[in-house]
């Protein structure tokens, strides 16, 4: 049972709030607490964000707790989330300085890497949006593809060119410290989950759920199938300079990332301090024998059949870390997890 609200109103504080984690979560299905949820509702729930803090600025109000933890729901998509962590990097109610950030949500998995219900940390977050394109029915022979690099003139075109905002590249150090303190963390299976897997051939893919190090692709066409699995592969390969994996698909984290960028050059957040969890609610391109498009038709938000055990994952693999930077505050507030001041 959550506790009464409290709520801030609207007007600056004499002193700044300092926030020690932000949780950015993108969608929610009703309200915050006790209906089916979305990615938002077990952090107000189990992490006690009874603090209401209106956010007229942004998509959604606030959230907060006593431990300094702040939960920003950004609306689905890039501009949505750009926008929006953008409105709370400037709000002077917030000393976001020493604030750790954490992108908790679901997303599909490239089945080459991973199962459903497991849960990856990104060190490399590549867009999927900015980029120029001929429709497949016209591209010449020889062509692997009808995307190309925003700069290019052909697939996969040397030397590359991701100024523009087409890759970023988180702190290692503080990713792979995040990995190690969760790897072995237990993740919910079930029948439909195993039902659901067991007919691709891939060796991870048949895997119970796991913790894992693997990348995003972050692009808002919700795209589908093992043609547009390849693409994104070796799109995520190219803009990584071959350094990038490709494991999960999901839409607002360059918008984030974009964002956070800007935001530490005006000095206030540390880009350093930046984490992506990206849980696995559904597999991105179909099972043997099943179409795109048919496996698209049954691909409903909700319905997937990982769709609550990856929330699930994204709450408990997301809040292993952020308890323990909280517990360990007065180490991780001026030196992170990974060394840097």
């Amino acid at each position: 049972m959550l506790g009464l609200l409290s709520v801030l109103p609207l007007f600056p504080q004499t002193r700044p709030i300092p926030v020690k984690v932000v949780i950015i979560a993108m969608f929610e299905r009703g309200a915050d607490a006790g209906d089916q949820p979305g990615e938002l509702q077990y952090w107000v729930e189990r992490n006690h964000l009874d603090r209401v803090i209106p956010f007229p600025q942004g998509y959604h109000d606030l959230r907060m707790n006593k431990d300094g933890v702040l939960a920003l729901l950004t609306g689905v998509g890039t501009a949505k989330s750009t926008a929006a962590v953008m409105a709370l990097g400037m709000d002077p109610r917030f000393d976001l300085s020493k604030a750790y950030w954490l992108v908790a949500g679901i997303s599909g998995i490239n089945p080459a890497r991973g199962s459903i219900g497991s849960a990856a940390w990104a060190e490399w977050v590549v867009d999927g949006d900015l980029a120029r394109e001929i429709d497949a029915r016209e591209i010449p022979t020889g062509w692997s593809t009808g995307y190309l690099p925003l700069r290019g003139a052909t697939p996969w075109e040397q030397p590359r060119d991701s100024s523009e905002g087409e890759v970023y590249h988180l702190e290692p150090g503080l990713t792979d410290w995040a990995y190690q303190l969760t790897k072995s963390a237990p993740l919910a299976d079930s029948p439909a989950m195993q039902a659901a897997r067991a007919p691709y051939p891939d060796a991870n893919a048949r895997k119970p759920p796991f913790v894992l190090k693997g990348d995003t692709l972050s692009s808002g066409t919700f795209w589908h199938g093992a043609l547009l699995n390849d693409w994104a592969a070796e799109w995520v390969r190219y803009h990584t300079g071959g350094q990038g994996e490709f494991v999960t698909t999901a839409m607002e984290d360059t918008g984030t990332l974009q964002s956070l960028t800007l935001l530490a050059k005006a000095k206030r957040v540390d880009l350093n301090r930046v984490l992506v969890l990206r849980t696995a609610s559904n597999f991105d391109m179909p099972q043997p024998g099943v179409t795109a498009a048919e496996n698209l038709a049954r691909m409903k938000l909700g319905s997937y059949a990982a769709y609550l055990p990856a929330l699930e994952a994204a709450w408990q693999v997301g809040n292993t870390v952020v308890d323990n930077l909280v517990r360990n505050w007065s180490r991780f507030r001026d030196v992170t997890p990974a060394g840097k001041p």
